[in-house]
């Protein structure tokens, strides 16, 4: 009888897993939202910083008049928010160089204002909470020292876009080590500066929301030592003429009509399948005794699910407003299907947009 029962227990250890099918899918309620949902565009863009050539204002301009268009109520780019840096520095046995390597330091800024970030977040809200229609420049200085003192520069950089020249100044908390950071560099600008930055202050905005999530990153690092040289040895055996296009056309575009033509291509559906699938799914697909590639693909799932989180956590007390997302294009698929998911989300075409 012994005998039987354990052959049973076997048996039943053995048996394969039987997939459940979730009781509920979030999409099923679109439609059922009190008021109209919240309309959210993400534009997949390259990394203009990396790019051999500088874009120009004049190289913008199409792009900007497209999104312009759309009128964004909040706006969000692939930058680092103070609180992650700050959680990056106290836990940089965690995260080891991620501060460094993604974050601006603050202490000239604590030094400048008498504020940490935790701080300095805090006294935000407040400013906020009683911001009025017609800011004055003082209160735009003293906003714009606050911001940076909670490391968000680019919203400073907002609000210093918004003040007339002669009120570029120091004062209201902004003193000359704040000045020198609030005055654009002659460096290569990237797409949070101009496009989301940009725009915020175009429109009236009075920040930009940092979304990027990069705790993610310990998959990676627990993954072993043998993780950089596969992946790096995958990528260079990766072909798409999808990704050689992509290449080609950043590198050759000269004018607006020519960087707009890109944007519109890299947002393309058809485009933005070949990335996830040149990489992830190959990734995901490829056999190897530590499973790297599968370590990869759920270092980006988490990453753009702690991303989309944050988009969501943005927008979350204005629904029914419109939400654009300045992002890496290799995101866009994943940013897609995760906010797709939201019951009171409707996704904007991008194409139509970019028409």
């Amino acid at each position: 009888m012994r005998m039987c029962i354990a052959a049973v227990v076997a048996v039943f250890v053995t048996l394969p897993a039987v997939a459940q099918k979730p009781a509920f899918d979030p999409r099923s309620w679109k439609g059922a939202q009190a008021g109209p949902p919240t309309q959210v565009l993400t534009i997949g863009s390259t990394h203009l910083s990396q790019l051999d050539h500088a874009v120009t204002p004049e190289m913008m301009a199409p792009l900007l008049e497209k999104l312009a268009a759309f009128k964004p109520d909040i706006i969000t780019h692939e930058g680092i928010s103070g609180e992650q840096c700050d959680l990056l520095k106290r836990y940089a046995a965690k995260y080891p160089n991620m501060f460094d390597t993604y974050c601006w330091p603050t202490d000239d800024a604590e030094k400048s204002t008498g504020l940490t970030v935790p701080a300095a977040m805090a006294e935000i809200d407040k400013v906020m909470a009683n911001w009025p229609s017609n800011p004055t420049a003082a209160q735009r200085r003293h906003l714009a020292a606050l911001f940076i003192a909670a490391g968000d520069r680019p919203s400073a950089r907002v609000q210093w876009r918004q003040l007339p020249a002669n009120e570029r100044r120091t004062g209201d908390g902004v003193d000359d080590v704040l000045l020198k950071i609030l005055i654009p560099s002659a460096a290569k600008p990237n797409e949070t500066d101009v496009i989301a930055v940009t725009l915020a202050a175009r429109l009236g905005l009075q920040r930009v929301y940092a979304v990027d999530d990069h705790t993610a990153d310990t998959i990676q690092a627990l993954a072993g030592p043998g993780f950089d040289p596969y992946m790096t040895n995958m990528w260079k055996t990766s072909k798409s003429a999808i990704v050689d296009k992509d290449r080609q056309m950043s590198a050759s575009m000269r004018t607006g009509a020519e960087l707009l033509d890109y944007y519109r291509f890299i947002n393309q559906p058809a485009s933005q399948r070949d990335y996830v699938t040149t990489d992830y799914r190959r990734a995901m697909s490829a056999a190897s005794p530590e499973n790297y590639g599968r370590a990869y693909l759920a270092w980006w799932e988490v990453r753009n699910l702690r991303m989309t989180a944050n988009i969501r956590t943005a927008f979350a007390n204005k629904p029914g407003g419109r939400v654009l997302n300045i992002v890496g294009s290799s995101h866009k698929a994943y940013y897609d299907a995760y906010l797709g998911m939201m019951s009171d989300v409707q996704l904007v075409d991008a194409e139509d947009v970019l028409r």
